[in-house]
């Protein structure tokens, strides 16, 4: 108990989705030792100490999973955006001022990354999502840098790199820990790799799958705004065609995302809360 409210302190200053990952699973295992430890001393149920833990490790599951689910639900009825619309950031919050997050900067430049847009978009009152685009000098690669604010306090960051190639294909490498779990157009090849929190070793991962295709790659040249709204918009039809999410006139008494896509994210959920693994989409 005592290593888990130090995980948590700590990941208040870094964030980390790899320690979050950690303490939930210190988490489980020493709740459902203590209530097994009580039971015994209560003589609960008149079963063994090792009977009893299996049984309250499984009603931990059964327990954040019914939370899980009912957060899944009450996104789907909120007006929180599935896919926001970006504006441009002229708010002059473009990078926030924190040493390792200046030093990632450094990481970006040193890799021969310019900045090319900031972007950001409102998902509640006064609550952004802030984006920083850069690329490469050749606009082979573009990077979306995202910081995301965390309910226990601090920034994550998370990364995107696209490569767009010659015959439309778009190769896309990321790190986002949230769960997605819709669908992607067929031109579209993703790999998320949550657990990557590095930088360098993202961009080095996401270098050879374009040289593992052997295409050749077609420069970015639409600005980074015009091209992510597009994105979304295309994203947010698609999803609706494939069942994910539900026809407008069904929003007001269903909600937004329909029964079979909140199944795909609650399962997406788990698998990223607990094994840091995101749905293949590639």
């Amino acid at each position: 108990m005592v290593v888990s409210l130090i995980l948590f302190k700590a990941n208040q200053h870094y964030a980390s989705p790899v320690l979050a990952m950690i303490n939930r699973w210190l988490r489980w295992f020493v709740v459902a030792g203590a209530l097994a430890e009580i039971g015994v001393y209560f003589s609960w149920l008149g079963r063994p100490f090792w009977v009893l833990w299996i049984i309250f490790f499984i009603g931990w599951f059964l327990l954040d999973s019914i939370y899980r689910w009912l957060a899944i639900q009450a996104v789907s009825v909120s007006p929180l955006p599935l896919f926001p619309r970006f504006t441009l950031n002229k708010s002059g919050e473009e990078w926030p001022v924190d040493g390792r997050f200046l030093k990632l900067r450094e990481r970006l430049r040193a890799r021969g990354l310019s900045p090319v847009q900031s972007l950001r978009a409102e998902v509640a009152t006064s609550y952004y999502l802030r984006l920083s685009v850069y690329q490469n000098k050749d606009a082979s690669v573009r990077v979306q840098v995202a910081f995301l604010p965390q309910p226990v306090g601090g920034l994550a960051v998370c990364f995107q790199l696209a490569t767009r190639l010659a015959n439309g294909d778009l190769l896309i490498t990321d790190n986002h820990y949230l769960p997605f779990a819709g669908f992607y157009p067929e031109n579209w090849s993703v790999e998320r790799k949550p657990n990557i929190r590095g930088f360098d070793k993202l961009f080095q991962r996401h270098r050879r799958r374009v040289d593992s295709v052997g295409r050749a790659i077609d420069p970015w040249s639409a600005e980074p705004l015009t091209d992510l709204n597009a994105q979304q918009v295309e994203l947010e039809r698609l999803n609706t065609e494939m069942g994910f999410l539900l026809p407008g006139a069904d929003h007001e008494e269903h909600g937004r995302i329909s029964y079979e896509g909140r199944y795909r994210v609650w399962k997406e959920m788990l698998s990223l809360n607990y094994f840091g693994v995101a749905a293949r989409y590639y």
